[in-house]
C-alpha cells in the first residue's frame, strides 16, 4: 500500500467512484478567478461530465478519497467483505491532484466521496480538510461537491457546507426496510435527520439579519441524493413516492437514480442481473414530470397494475394514451396545465405558445418553429389548419410510438 503511486491510486479510486450517480454542478454560485485573485472557475466554458441547467458541460474530477470501508452494505462493491484492490489518498494528494488537473484545463471542479474509514467523524474530517485546503490555501474557486456522511458530527457537516457548493447524502434504497436489510450499519432515520439539518442550515444562510448583514454561505447549490434501482423489489411507484417526499420535506435539488450493478461475491438476497437501463431513464423522465409538469405519482404509475413504468414509451405519452378522452386539445384555448400534458410539448414550448397566442391564433407551422415535437404531439392537438381527424382514434396509436419488434438472438 505504501508503495502505490498516485497514478495507481487514481486508477482504482476513480473507477470505484463510477457507481455514484449523484454528481452534478448545476445551481452553484458564480465564483471565478478572472480578477486574478484566485484559482479555478465554475462559470466559464470548460474525468466526469455534469451538465448545468443552461446546457454547459462541466468537467469534474470524480474520485473516492478511499475505497476502504468499515461497513458491509450488501449492494456495495467497496464493502468490508469485498475482495477488491484497495487504495487511499491522503488529503494533500487530493488537493494536489485537483489543482494540477485544473491547471491542465482537465477539470473545473471536484466531486469527492469516500468509504468509511476508522469512523464517520474521522472520514468526514479528512474530506473537510481537503475542501478547506483547496479554498483557503490554494484559493480554489471552482466547484466542489462533497458526499457527506450522515453519522458524522453536525459541526463537521456544517463546515463542509461552508466550503462546498453542493452536499449530497445518499438514501441508498427506496424503503427503510430495504436499507435495514442490505445496509444494517446505516440508519434511515439518521440519514433523514442529516438531510433535514442541511436544509435548515441552507435556509438560514439565505436570511439577512436585521442589520442587513448576509450570513455565511452554506452549500449554495443545495443538496442531492441517490437511490439504487433494482437491488430490492421496490416498484417505480414506491421509488417515485420516496422521491416526492424527499423533494417536499428536504428541499432537494435532485434525486438521482442508479441502476443496480451485480457485484462479485454478492449476497444471495440481491438479484443476479441488472435492471434494464431504460428503467433508470424512465424514472428520470417521470421525475421531471413530477417536478415541472404538475403530475402526481399516482397518475404516472397507475397505467400498470404492478406500479412500474412502461419501458417502451415515455411516461407522459403513456399517460396521454391512457386518457384519450381528454384530447385533442386546442392549443389556442387550452390552459397552461393542460398544454403541459401534451406529449411533445416542453415547458419552453408551452410558455412560447401562451405568449404568442395573446397576439394571434397559432397555426400548426407555428408550433414547429416553437420547438414542439410534433411527431408525438399531433394526435393530441388541434390548431388553425390542423385537426388530427381519425389519427386520434386509431387503435394502433400506441404502436406508432413504441419501438419496432426485434428478432431475439438464439445464442
Amino acid at each position: 500500500m505504501s508503495k502505490m503511486s498516485v497514478q495507481d491510486k487514481l486508477a482504482i479510486l476513480s473507477d470505484a467512484a463510477k457507481y455514484d450517480a449523484s454528481c452534478a454542478s448545476s445551481g452553484s454560485s458564480k465564483r471565478d478567478s478572472r480578477d486574478g485573485k484566485g484559482l479555478g472557475s465554475n462559470t466559464g466554458a470548460g474525468i466526469c461530465h455534469a451538465y448545468a441547467p443552461d446546457g454547459r458541460c462541466i468537467s469534474l474530477l470524480k474520485i473516492l478519497m478511499t475505497n476502504f470501508c468499515i461497513y458491509d452494505c450488501a449492494y456495495c462493491i467497496n464493502r468490508v467483505s469485498s475482495n477488491v484492490p484497495r487504495a487511499r489518498f491522503t488529503p494533500d494528494e487530493v488537493v494536489k491532484l485537483t489543482v494540477e488537473f485544473y491547471r491542465r484545463n482537465y477539470i473545473e471542479g471536484l466531486f469527492l466521496s469516500s468509504g468509511i474509514i476508522r469512523s464517520p467523524d474521522a472520514t468526514m474530517s479528512d474530506m473537510v480538510q481537503i475542501a478547506r485546503k483547496l479554498r483557503e490555501e490554494e484559493n480554489f474557486r471552482g466547484y466542489i461537491h462533497l458526499k457527506t456522511i450522515p453519522d458524522a458530527a453536525p459541526e463537521l457537516i456544517a463546515e463542509a457546507g461552508r466550503l462546498a457548493d453542493r452536499l449530497s447524502i445518499n438514501v441508498e434504497l427506496p424503503t427503510d426496510a430495504s436499507v435495514r436489510q442490505h445496509a444494517p450499519e446505516k440508519k434511515p432515520e439518521q440519514i433523514r435527520k442529516a438531510m433535514a439539518d442541511v436544509r435548515l442550515r441552507g435556509e438560514a444562510a439565505k436570511d439577512h439579519s436585521h442589520t442587513g448583514k448576509r450570513p455565511p454561505r452554506f452549500a449554495p447549490a443545495g443538496q442531492s441524493t441517490q437511490v439504487i434501482v433494482g437491488a430490492d423489489g421496490s416498484s417505480d411507484a414506491v421509488i417515485l413516492g420516496q422521491s416526492t417526499r424527499l423533494y417536499g420535506s428536504y428541499g432537494l435539488r435532485r434525486v438521482y437514480y442508479s441502476a443496480f450493478s451485480p457485484i462479485p461475491d454478492a449476497s444471495a438476497r440481491l438479484p443476479l442481473v441488472s435492471p434494464p437501463l431504460v428503467r433508470e431513464h424512465r424514472l428520470y423522465q417521470a421525475d421531471w414530470l413530477l417536478r415541472f409538469y404538475g403530475f402526481g405519482v399516482e397518475e404516472i404509475t397507475s397505467a400498470a397494475p404492478d406500479g412500474n413504468l412502461d419501458l417502451e414509451i415515455d411516461p407522459k405519452l403513456a399517460w396521454a394514451l391512457a386518457h384519450r378522452g381528454l384530447f385533442p386539445l386546442d392549443v389556442n384555448r387550452a390552459s397552461r396545465e393542460e398544454l403541459l400534458r401534451v406529449p411533445g410539448f416542453g415547458v419552453r414550448t408551452v410558455n412560447r405558445i401562451l405568449s404568442t397566442r395573446r397576439h394571434r391564433a397559432l397555426r400548426y407551422e407555428d408550433l414547429q418553429r416553437m420547438g414542439a415535437l410534433l411527431k408525438k404531439a399531433r394526435p393530441f392537438i388541434t390548431a388553425v389548419g390542423w385537426t388530427p381527424g381519425a389519427l386520434a382514434d386509431t387503435a394502433d396509436l400506441r404502436a406508432r410510438f413504441a419501438p419496432p419488434p426485434q428478432q431475439l438472438s438464439l445464442f
